[in-house]
């Protein structure tokens, strides 16, 4: 607990080894989300290599937030085996992980930097963030930072001997030289021309400062041959920032995503439309509710809300269950055991067109109970210590990649996972088809829309079946599709069908589907089945 890196050790870019790749690819991947990537503070000291010094008193945990960045043109130095040559490392991460047939996803941070920002890396000519800064100006568009002048900086808990004069704005928008403990107190906010002290007045006219600088920083980036941006509190830049910067960025690298953190659903469509983003985290939405009706609060029927409130936005959301801000699934603190989210993993990964991402360990059901240090028992993995993975250990068993170390039930629930990715990969009725939501015509006699979940999807005459059961109790259902899925669907009623359910790989008979004839399914406690549904022309 609370150990240095010569204690616990950290994962490096050459532990992503062809082999550790190849295992990768087969659970269904297609994009590896590296997160922490960029040079962040820390308490480690690496002045040997002529990196500044840290101080502590403004850095979250050992091995500090990858969230505090210190320096846009370098890569983090915990990551690399020989410090000297880290940016080769990474820069031959990338080349491997596209050799192994997936893409490269990377953080850009861009509302706020360390405390103590600095680079040393920056190539010639570049100025630094703050480097030209009138600090006796609480704003001003040619700032990079904000600063509340006369003030030092004297938060409410102690910072020792760590000097700030005159204190800059914090990351999280505490224009005030006192941000407490549970601010982000770490961080400096970026100034994108935005008067918040002053009505919020937008100054746009002629391009801030740090557009332009935060423009030529993604540029560098871009050019090392990655495939995407994960946009870090996208919704505290403003939207026309990102209305500028993307269409440049896709000019120059037309293949590049763009991936937004946005929390606030009214937002949602003016950082697609506007922003032109490529995809939004839906946290707020399908997450919260799938976290909830797992976790037995809400009626599963809520699932059909959530869908239609996203309109025409449904397939530009990114999905998931975990990540590195919420806790895990299998914690005490959210479902006791990743078995349980099964049937809410094939909704997320399902119901829409939308991607799916899982977060490290959820196919192994990470616990997340570690009292790691900085971080504590709170049913997360740390990102702000040197800690390992424990599951994750056992996957790799010293670079084996076999998993012979895994539980059994960890390598069943690990099994799932390749199944369900792989069928949304290759099943064209989700890659391409539409849904149609069953939830509203079923009887409740023989169906509990409280705990039981049921629609379609559709390609051509490629038909998938979803049955769910979010219930601790096995459920004997009778699923009934009204003429009205028939219409919308474009399927013919009243014909005869064989069925397979595609994550048991288990052929199931035969059927006739139509208005008059309910579909009876026995579930499992907390199962789901993919039912692909074939034409009988016997």
């Amino acid at each position: 607990m609370n150990g240095g890196i010569e204690e616990n050790g950290c994962g490096k870019f050459n532990s992503f080894t062809p082999k550790a790749l190849k295992a990768i690819k087969d659970l269904g991947v297609t994009h590896i989300w590296y997160t922490g990537v960029i040079e962040h503070a820390t308490q480690t000291d690496y002045t040997k290599y002529s990196i500044p010094l840290d101080h502590p008193a403004v850095v979250k945990g050992k091995a500090g937030s990858p969230y505090a960045i210190k320096d846009y043109y370098d890569v983090d130095p915990d990551l690399a085996e020989d410090v000297p040559n880290r940016m080769t490392e990474f820069e031959d991460m990338i080349r491997r992980t596209h050799k192994e047939g997936m893409k490269v996803i990377i953080d850009f941070v861009p509302n706020h930097v360390a405390r103590q920002y600095h680079s040393d890396a920056k190539p010639q000519g570049v100025a630094d963030l703050g480097e030209n800064d009138h600090q006796e100006w609480a704003f001003s568009p040619l700032n990079n930072f904000y600063y509340i002048p006369g003030e030092h900086f004297a938060p409410s808990f102690d910072v020792a001997d760590y000097q700030e004069s005159p204190a800059k704005a914090t990351g999280n928008d505490v224009f005030s030289a006192h941000p407490d403990k549970n601010d982000w107190y770490e961080t400096v906010k970026l100034n994108y021309g935005i008067f918040y002290t002053g009505g919020g007045e937008k100054q746009f006219n002629p391009t801030p400062d740090t557009w332009i600088k935060m423009r030529d920083i993604v540029m560098y980036w871009a050019a090392k041959d990655i495939d995407g941006f994960r946009c870090d509190m996208a919704e505290m830049v403003p939207v026309e920032f990102w209305e500028w910067l993307i269409p440049q960025v896709k000019k120059a690298y037309p293949h590049i995503i763009f991936i937004a953190e946005v929390y606030q659903p009214a937002l949602y469509s003016t950082y697609i439309k506007q922003g032109q983003f490529d995809y939004l985290y839906d946290k707020v939405g399908l997450y919260d509710t799938l976290r909830n009706v797992t976790s037995r609060n809400f009626p599963v029927a809520d699932i059909t809300h959530c869908w239609q409130n996203l309109n025409d936005l449904q397939d530009s959301m990114l999905n998931f269950l975990e990540n590195h801000d919420e806790q895990r699934i299998a914690s005490g603190f959210f479902s006791g055991s990743g078995m349980c989210a099964q049937p809410a993993m094939i909704v997320a990964a399902t119901l829409t067109k939308a991607p799916v991402m899982i977060y490290a360990g959820q196919e192994f059901g990470e616990l997340g109970m570690d009292h790691e240090g900085f971080s504590g028992m709170d049913g997360r993995t740390t990102i702000f210590d040197y800690w390992s993975v424990p599951s994750i250990a056992a996957w790799a068993n010293d670079g084996k990649f076999d998993g012979k170390k895994l539980t059994p039930e960890q390598s069943e629930l690990r099994q799932f996972y390749k199944k369900l990715l792989h069928i949304t990969l290759e099943q064209k009725a989700i890659t391409q088809g539409v849904m149609y939501d069953l939830e509203y015509a079923q009887d409740p006699i023989h169906f509990n829309s409280h705990e039981h979940f049921v629609y379609v999807r559709k390609y051509q005459d490629e038909v998938l079946l979803f049955v769910l059961n979010f219930d601790d109790k096995c459920a004997n259902m009778r699923i009934r599709i009204p003429q009205e899925a028939f219409d919308f669907l474009q399927w013919k009623p009243n014909q005869n069908y064989n069925y397979i359910d595609l994550l048991q790989e288990e052929d199931m008979g035969t059927a006739i589907f139509s208005p008059d004839n309910d579909f009876a399914v026995k579930l499992p406690a907390w199962k789901g089945k993919i039912f692909k549904l074939t034409l009988n022309n016997k």
